[in-house]
């Protein structure tokens, strides 16, 4: 691979500047536990080092394609210089993925480029052809920390034969690793779909849990998860065999792999189940006092129906009101809309092939493919043009991606016809109220004009296909944190509040966290792991959850969807129990002006210990503040020195849907979640 780099003496420049990070210490205490990569000098990169790998990555994966097809390199150091300058500002961003994967010996040694991509989806439509490959596909991606979506179109179609047992077992060693993992789940199917021998299977191979994994960093899990996923399995697949697959059969299998996945703290993934709207089977799968089995995995996924226009949403609207699931997706509209605007629904339909999105449903997506996001922040900028400027790195970071093969041919054949990206606005709450909704909407417009004219540019250049789609708005979590912004079109709970992280008692970033001043205490039920409270102020002016309704949420998501999104706009409405009622009715009007939605009930305060939000008033938060002592005269968290074993992952993607409580079975957000419900897991992508 021929490399790029910039001058080591433009990137000194900015060694000596102060990193912006948001919200009193919480973006570089998110930014040192999770993207900061180990160094060969033992300790980990400083922002500026991190922007360095990421742009001259990005530029790396643009001259090799070019000069690998004779194409002509210009050495573009001044483009590559303002993206960086844009990157470091944190005018732009892209997923947590790009900023932990990008120009290391993931992409440039090994070559997983699904690796930088956000979200994947595969359809079980054509299980009778291959009824094993929607589910390794699903673990393969989910592994490489893809949160991937799917669907219950194959409940029906296969029957499963069971393992035969004329000719005995067969010894099956599991090799330590991604593909090992995955081969041994293959035979596992092969041998209930296709008749073959059962699988006995030999796990000395695999690593004990507690060593690291050197690659994507964290510890191994040890063997006990990928035994747990075979045997479940089993346990779902025997009572059917010489039967047909269930659609509670299909989402049981699909959300095991999720808990395999991110079982131990190693990786992370989000799973999204779409399902029939008058399917009762799938309706229910989230109630547990009907199916209790389903109690220890269910949570794995959000489960979302595809809505049919003029359908009667009363009876799903009954399950929302309950616990917020589940969503909805309208893949007419998916399939037929560019932007949600009249003069743009496209009468050729070419976005037809698309059977689904991703975990958080901000991607139109076809079976098998990738989508990557990068993140733009509008209310970081001085002027309309430069966001502009800005827009032009983000889309060509996105566009960059879609450069790299997979090693999934069906995979590779979607990405190399649709070049599919998605350019997100995050912060969007507070710029409403800096510069009002006028402005934004000139924005959205020129912006997304300007996209247009950059992707028939750029495209050019690399002699590949414009993007069939290339805007959306992400929920987005780490990435707005490192840049102190509200996470994509979501309402802020307060203007003020603390923000709860959970952190391993005995990490190394703790001695600094304490000598900062930050409150700790020990987590209620779980003595090895800390709660520090972190004072936030998202700014004067930003309206919160408190002041806005369910209607004005939807409203702000339908405008957004006509303006900028020609994916999809993700939005997690929050809405008060009295509110409840009237979901049905707001259904019926918000169809034919988005292309999904999900619904979350509001939480009261208290609802359980050490909640991850806390409101609090203007005078609470000042005094916490002034007890904080970030300046140079104390050890700043840059200084200590952490070992990669150490570190862990986040478990699921970015934004409010994409996970799941067990506690009270209340659908809550993901921070929430991962706050409140499990061990201290690092937020790394998005």
């Amino acid at each position: 691979m021929s490399k790029y780099a910039l001058p080591k003496s433009f990137v000194e420049m900015y060694a000596k500047m102060k990193a912006p990070f948001g919200y009193n210490g919480l973006g570089e205490f998110t930014y040192r536990r999770t993207f900061a990569r180990l160094l060969e000098n033992g300790r980990h990169e400083e922002w500026y080092q991190t922007i360095e790998r990421v742009v001259n990555g990005t530029y790396s994966m643009q001259k090799d394609w070019i000069e690998s097809r004779g194409l002509g390199w210009d050495n573009l150091k001044p483009e590559a210089k303002e993206m960086y300058d844009r990157m470091f500002e944190m005018k732009f961003l892209p997923p947590g993925r790009g900023l932990w994967a990008m120009g290391t010996d993931i992409t440039e040694k090994r070559k997983l480029y699904a690796a930088l991509n956000n979200c994947a989806f595969v359809s079980t439509e054509d299980m009778h052809k291959d009824p094993i490959r929607p589910f390794t596909f699903l673990m393969d991606a989910s592994m490489l920390g893809v949160g991937t979506g799917y669907d219950t179109k194959g409940a029906g179609t296969v029957v499963v034969k069971g393992p035969t047992v004329t000719q005995g077992m067969i010894t099956w060693w599991i090799e330590d690793s991604r593909e090992g993992w995955v081969s041994a789940l293959e035979a596992l199917l092969q041998s209930y779909f296709n008749g073959e021998r059962m699988p006995m299977f030999r796990y000395d191979r695999i690593r004990p849990a507690g060593l690291p994994l050197k690659v994507f960093g964290g510890v191994s899990s040890g063997a006990q998860p990928l035994q747990d996923l075979l045997t479940s399995i089993s346990s779902v697949l025997f009572p059917l065999i010489e039967k047909r697959i269930t659609v509670t059969a299909i989402v049981d299998i699909m959300n095991l792999i999720g808990k395999c996945v991110i079982a131990g703290n190693v990786r992370r993934t989000a799973e999204i189940a779409f399902g029939d709207p008058n399917c009762h089977e799938f309706l229910d799968l989230k109630d547990y006092s009907k199916n209790p089995s389903r109690a220890a995995h269910g949570w794995t996924s959000n489960n979302s129906v595809f809505a049919e226009l003029g359908m009667d949403y009363t009876e799903v609207c009954k399950r929302v009101q309950d616990n917020g699931e589940p969503g909805f997706a309208w893949l007419s509209n998916m399939r037929q809309y560019n932007r949600m605007s009249g003069r743009e629904k496209d009468s050729e339909w070419k976005d037809c092939r698309v059977s689904g999105g991703n975990p958080c449903l901000e991607q139109s997506l076809e079976s098998f493919e990738l989508c990557c996001l990068v993140e733009v922040f509008p209310d970081k900028h001085k002027d309309l043009y430069d966001f502009l400027r800005t827009l032009k790195f983000a889309y060509l970071y996105a566009k960059t991606v879609t450069l790299g093969e997979t090693h999934w041919p069906e995979t590779n054949r979607v990405l190399l016809r649709n070049r599919r990206i998605g350019c997100s606005l995050s912060g969007l709450t507070q710029f409403i109220a800096h510069r009002g909704l006028g402005t934004l909407k000139l924005w959205c417009e020129i912006g997304y004009e300007e996209l247009e004219r950059l992707d028939k540019v750029y495209s050019d250049w690399l002699a590949i296909p414009r993007s069939i789609k290339m805007t959306s708005i992400k929920p987005s979590g780490t990435v707005s944190l490192l840049a102190g912004a509200t996470p994509g079109m979501h309402f802020p709970e307060s203007r003020y509040y603390i923000r709860r992280v959970r952190v391993a008692t005995n990490s190394h970033l703790m001695d600094g966290l304490v000598k900062r001043g930050y409150h700790i205490e020990p987590v209620h039920d779980d003595p090895m792991t800390s709660v520090v409270s972190i004072p936030i102020d998202v700014g004067p002016d930003v309206r919160t959850l408190a002041d806005v309704s369910m209607w004005e949420q939807l409203e702000l998501a339908a405008f957004l969807q006509e303006y900028w999104a020609d994916n999809q706009v993700s939005c997690t409405v929050t809405f008060t129990k009295e509110e409840g009622s009237q979901i049905k009715h707001a259904l019926d009007f918000y169809q034919y002006r988005l292309k999904g939605v999900s619904f979350l009930p509001k939480l009261q305060p208290g609802t359980y210990k050490q909640m991850p939000y806390e409101t609090i008033t203007a005078e609470q938060y000042h005094q916490m503040q002034a007890d904080l002592q970030v300046e140079s005269e104390v050890q700043p968290l840059s200084n200590l020195k952490l070992e990669e074993s150490e570190r862990e992952v986040e478990r699921f993607c970015d934004g409010d849907t994409c996970t799941h409580p067990t506690e009270g079975q209340l659908r809550i957000s993901h921070a929430q979640f991962i706050a409140a419900v499990f061990n201290p897991a690092i937020e790394r992508m998005d």
